[in-house]
């Protein structure tokens, strides 16, 4: 078994921004009533020229920049995002293609807002087999082309975003690893959130696209109570499968999904404010993207250094959750 360890990140969020003011003229809600409900003051919107692949390619030419490798040094790309370019081929075939990463096979995990966590978990286990030695793990979304933007419970929330990582075998004696995994799905809840429309079930037709089936919906209050759970399990999951408490944690970077939801969790578990990073009130929810992007942010204000512990947890559509827990 060969130790896996973060060799690089790299983010990239489009130019435009999407503020409350400007969703005040579109539904029927206010700046403080979103910011009071969610902690989101803007979001980011994809130019009509840039697809998924085109954000995803950017967060990852600066992962590798940041890693110093080059594009042939892939052995594998893994793109978590449920809003690829098409859903045939793989959205990550786009991004091999234009990284010109010509070693490197490239597939894409669909786990809604835990996509990154779950392809950082695909890609571990990966490189402790010893199977491959350097593998780009990519969150990317262009969420606003799946959102219903007169649906205010929905259109409030969303952005779009890609963040990358290098995962690298550690070199030997190393302290910087991925120390632990943890993954869970329940498809129990899989209508909570929700694109009906555009799948084997439901192919598209002129009903489905009158219906507005194509977009993105979710059941807000069920949501809110199985992030709250979920993310309050994933913290005392960690701790208990090593041995460890808050204390020990230097950084926890969560999905960056409603304020409201975290404030829940602070007040069963005490996270000190300068552990915790949080960059929603101005991308909102990237979905995939979410962590990444936030686990570069906090690296870039030097919130990260090598020796820290740091702790991501996702939860999303799927409904899914799960942790990595790292030594930077």
């Amino acid at each position: 078994m060969f130790e896996c360890y973060v060799r690089g990140t790299g983010r990239y969020v489009p130019e435009r921004v999407l503020t409350n003011r400007e969703l005040e003229r579109m539904v029927d809600t206010t700046d403080e009533w979103i910011t009071q409900r969610t902690g989101i003051r803007e979001r980011r919107i994809a130019a009509d020229d840039e697809s998924t692949s085109d954000l995803a390619l950017k967060a990852a030419r600066m992962a590798l920049e940041r890693a110093e490798l080059r594009a042939e040094d892939l052995d594998a790309i893994i793109l978590g995002t449920v809003s690829p370019d098409t859903y045939c081929p793989a959205g990550a075939v786009y991004v091999q293609a234009k990284l010109g990463a010509k070693n490197a096979c490239a597939f894409d995990v669909s786990a809604a807002c835990t996509g990154f966590v779950y392809a950082t978990t695909i890609a571990t286990s990966f490189i402790r087999s010893g199977f491959y030695q350097n593998v780009l793990v990519i969150g990317a979304e262009v969420l606003s082309r799946l959102i219903d933007f007169s649906d205010r419970n929905t259109c409030i929330l969303f952005g779009d975003g890609a963040g990358a990582a290098v995962l690298s075998r550690a070199p030997e004696g190393s302290e910087s690893r991925i120390i632990d995994n943890y993954l869970r799905a329940d498809g129990e809840g899989s209508d909570l959130i929700i694109m009906p429309g555009g799948g084997s079930k439901r192919p598209a037709t002129h009903d489905t696209v009158e219906a507005r089936l194509h977009y993105l919906t979710m059941q807000g209050r069920e949501v809110f109570k199985f992030a709250t759970r979920s993310m309050l399990e994933l913290l005392q999951k960690s701790f208990e499968r090593n041995g460890l408490t808050m204390s020990d944690i230097d950084l926890v970077v969560p999905h960056q999904v409603n304020y409201r939801i975290i404030e829940s969790v602070l007040r069963k578990i005490e996270i000190p404010a300068d552990r915790l990073y949080l960059n929603l009130d101005r991308y909102g929810n990237t979905s995939a993207a979410s962590v990444p992007i936030a686990l570069h942010e906090a690296l870039e204000e030097g919130k990260l250094a090598r020796g820290k512990l740091v702790l991501l947890v996702a939860f999303g559509a799927g409904l899914t959750w799960g942790y990595s827990l790292i030594r930077w």
